[in-house]
C-alpha cells in the first residue's frame, strides 16, 4: 500500500473516531425538546397564536416619506 493511501485511511479514521466521540441523544428526546421549545418561544409571525408583536423602536416609522430618493 501506498504512503498517500495509507495516509488517506488513517485521515478518515481519525475523522470516523471524532464523529464517535460527538455526543448523542435519542430522537424522542430531541423531538420533545423541539416540541416544548415551540410551545414556550413566541413566533409573532403567527400573530393568531401570540397576539401582535410589541412595539419594536427601531423599526421604520409609518407615515410620510421613506427618507430615499432616486437619482
Amino acid at each position: 500500500m501506498s504512503e498517500h493511501k495509507l495516509r488517506k485511511i488513517v485521515e478518515h479514521n481519525s475523522r470516523l473516531k471524532e464523529q464517535l466521540e460527538l455526543p448523542r441523544i435519542p430522537v424522542s428526546q430531541a423531538s420533545e425538546a423541539l416540541i416544548d421549545f415551540t410551545r414556550t418561544t413566541k413566533d409573532y409571525l403567527l400573530p393568531s397564536q401570540w397576539g401582535p408583536p410589541p412595539h419594536d423602536p427601531f423599526a421604520s416609522q409609518t407615515g410620510g416619506s421613506c427618507g430615499c430618493s432616486v437619482m
